[in-house]
């Protein structure tokens, strides 16, 4: 015969727990990841396809709207969470989170995209080249104000742990 003895049962994690903000490396990486593919698309696509991709305003307008609906999402967070003191329903809290980082890591990738295929056309001395630089240029702004606006979604979502 085996003796078992018995053990107390282990003890539950807290409900309560946190998350880190977004950090600086990972969006920096995203970035720098985007420089890369951008500025080696040009040459990729004219080698293969035997013209770049065209950059029209269409691209850098869609940006610009998702960063201002970002925005217009950070701002109401905020007033709802630190202004009103309310609480927010726990899959309203966790979806916004998810989507300020998401969009906070995507929005660096875009820019950084954006900016390496601006860089790419720099030097040529073509009416398209001017175009696409400055095309990606702007969008490679929006994509920085969809990582601001972001960034912003997930400060709002932030409560103090002396709240409860």
């Amino acid at each position: 015969m085996s003796r078992e003895t018995e053990q107390p049962p282990a003890p539950e994690p807290s409900p309560g727990g946190s998350l880190r903000p977004t950090s600086a490396g990972a969006l920096t990486a995203f970035a720098v990841v985007g420089l890369v593919a951008g500025w080696l698309l040009h040459p990729i696509a004219e080698s293969w396809h035997g013209t770049a991709p065209v950059v029209s305003w269409l691209q850098p307008l869609a940006l610009l709207a998702v960063a201002v609906i970002l925005g217009v999402t950070a701002w109401a967070t905020y007033r709802v969470v630190h202004v009103r003191r309310e609480r927010l329903a726990a899959h309203e809290a966790v979806n916004r989170l998810v989507l300020a980082r998401a969009c906070a890591l995507v929005g660096a990738l875009l820019a950084g995209g954006y900016a390496g295929y601006a860089v790419s056309w720099l030097g040529l001395a073509d009416q398209l080249a001017g175009q696409r630089v400055t095309r990606s240029v702007i969008a490679a702004v929006a994509g920085a104000l969809i990582v601001a606006a972001s960034l912003l979604l997930e400060r709002a979502c932030r409560i103090r742990s002396d709240a409860e």
